[in-house]
């Protein structure tokens, strides 16, 4: 168990946190959740001791550990990635190490037996000896493969090393454990692993992520950031949220009903206040009236963008041929001979943990990249718009926001331009922001205000929820659903590929692709039945 008493915080004058008090205990996944900059990683430090308030404490259990999901990508490029694992647990990976520094020694003295006798006892009653074989599982089941376990970190790549501190702070059983958007950079395989975790997981666990459908499927309770207080709603996202809206309703309905009596009683009181048969029946209405209090409802701190694609022309029935395409990158054929085609009512989710083969494919059909073989072929009455994942290269400029918005407007009007900039949240003075200083969520939102200013009929996005919050996202999610032309995407947001896609194209590692007209949730269980038919016909050819 931990918990917040009192807590609050201040920034300078401004109060991030104001006397806080909320209870985590022991069995249940509370998922954190806010608008950007409500406070939700703060929070978190303040439960992990990495920050201190300007009042108020935190106290958790006697005797309980605490692990977290670090961010620091480079903290452990000295150390091999098994290692780091066991890291998690602090006391095990000290009395590993200072077994191994005894045993080295070649003067062992009696006093190095006696200690060594306590640490292998202390060791023994931690699990050690299952100490590896435990950290290989977590690595195995993040998708890190047995040939990079004695690696050092500094060899892995980002997307690994994520995966290497997310293991870090699974390991050894944590009392609690406090996860600040794990699911960033996993791939679908892996998230769908670590939901199946916490599922499973007996302790206390708070986690902050952007991801619904990942809180809809570990969360017991939801934690609301909101105005410098935390409400606790019990179940997961879906049913915070359709609790939140009612209370909303029925405060506002409640306040409607005060309005209509207070209405009639002020009516009352200004007919009858001067007519001396009913003054005591005024009185006492005055004195109803003075107990009527209107519930304060604040809005809510969060801002939700308006995303809305609008093709200036209607689409044909050709739209794109792909055929025979390869494509080779530093030595490895990420597309090796893909064909398909694409109709004028495909909404077509690419998924698969070949990251590299999806946006290659992209480039090449946003004619970015050539290919080394094959072609494709986009319908006359076809036009196309382009999120890349990697959008450095779009904001290298000098421009303002409103400068670079205009530069892809089809109508250069700055009034016309900022319109479309304000549905994106970029209000006043922000369009004079220089977009190289840009963050990377408004970033994101900028490229998506370029794509709803171009009219394009089908619209190609890699990875578009990366960098947005949950209310952008739901935004962009409603959007994407919504959009009457074509799409090709690819998206870790689990809730946007089930809701937006009718059709699944799998890129495999190899460089071949698998498609199928079918919903997401669809796909994955007859991909689950397929990998279950797999091991239960390799089994019987063991046995065989």
């Amino acid at each position: 168990m931990i918990q917040a008493n009192n807590v609050t915080l201040r920034l300078g004058k401004k109060a991030l946190f104001e006397d806080v008090n909320i209870k985590f205990t022991e069995g249940n996944c509370y998922g954190l959740i806010g608008a950007n900059g409500a406070g939700k990683s703060t929070f978190l430090k303040i439960l992990s001791g990495a920050l201190e308030t300007t009042s108020g404490e935190v106290t958790m259990t006697p005797g309980q550990r605490l692990s977290v999901l670090e961010q620091d990508h480079f903290k452990y490029d000295a150390y091999q990635v098994l290692d780091t694992v066991i890291m998690g647990n602090a006391r095990l990976y000290e009395i590993m190490k200072e077994k191994e520094a005894i045993y080295a020694k070649e003067d062992f003295s009696d006093e190095d037996g006696i200690r060594a006798s306590e640490l292998e006892t202390e060791f023994a009653e931690m699990d050690g000896w299952d100490a590896e074989t435990n950290a290989a599982m977590l690595l195995n089941g993040l998708g890190i493969e047995t040939e990079l376990h004695y690696a050092m970190m500094s060899d892995l790549d980002g997307n690994q090393k994520v995966k290497v501190l997310l293991a870090k702070a699974l390991f050894g059983n944590p009392d609690i454990l406090l996860l600040d958007e794990p699911t960033n950079h996993l791939d679908l395989d892996a998230i769908g692993w670590l939901e199946e975790f916490l599922i499973n997981f007996n302790n206390t666990v708070i986690v902050v992520s952007h991801d619904r459908y990942f809180l809809n499927k570990v969360c017991t309770h939801i934690a609301d950031i909101d105005y410098g207080k935390i409400q606790l709603y019990a179940g997961n996202y879906d049913f915070w949220y359709e609790s939140s809206q009612l209370l909303i309703k029925q405060r506002k309905e409640a306040n409607k009903k005060k309005e209509e009596q207070i209405k009639e009683l002020q009516e009352f009181i200004s007919r009858f206040s001067a007519n001396a048969s009913k003054s005591k029946q005024a009185t006492s209405r005055k004195r109803a009236l003075e107990k009527i209090q209107l519930d304060e409802i604040k809005p809510s701190s969060r801002k939700y963008p308006y995303i809305d694609f609008r093709p200036e022309r209607e689409i044909g029935n050709d739209v794109l041929l792909v055929e025979n395409l390869s494509k080779t990158i530093n030595g490895e054929k990420v597309l090796d001979n893909i064909s398909f085609i694409v109709g004028h009512d495909d909404k077509i989710a690419f998924v698969g943990s070949n990251e590299l083969a999806k946006t290659t494919l992209f480039q090449i059909l946003a004619g970015e990249l050539e290919p080394d073989e094959g072609s494709y072929k986009w319908g006359v009455t076809t036009s196309q718009a382009y999120f890349p994942k990697d959008n450095t290269a779009e904001f290298d400029n000098d421009y303002n926001i409103t400068e670079w918005l205009t530069g892809y407007s089809p109508v250069k009007d700055v009034t016309y331009v900022r319109g479309f900039l304000g549905r994106m949240l970029f209000a006043g003075e922000d369009g004079v922001k220089k977009v190289k200083v840009l963050s990377g969520g408004e970033k994101v939102r900028c490229l998506l205000s370029k794509m709803m200013i171009s009219g394009a009929n089908c619209l190609i996005f890699d990875e578009p929820t990366n960098h947005l919050d949950m209310e952008s996202i739901t935004a962009l999610n409603e959007g994407m659903k919504k959009f009457p032309g074509v799409e090709l995407f690819s998206c870790h947001d689990h809730q946007v590929v089930q809701t937006t896609a009718n059709r699944i194209i799998e890129l495999l590692p190899n460089g071949t692709m698998i498609d199928k007209i079918t919903t997401y949730d669809e796909y994955l269980e007859n991909d689950e039945m397929a990998r279950k038919r797999t091991i239960y016909t390799k089994t019987t050819e063991d046995e065989d």
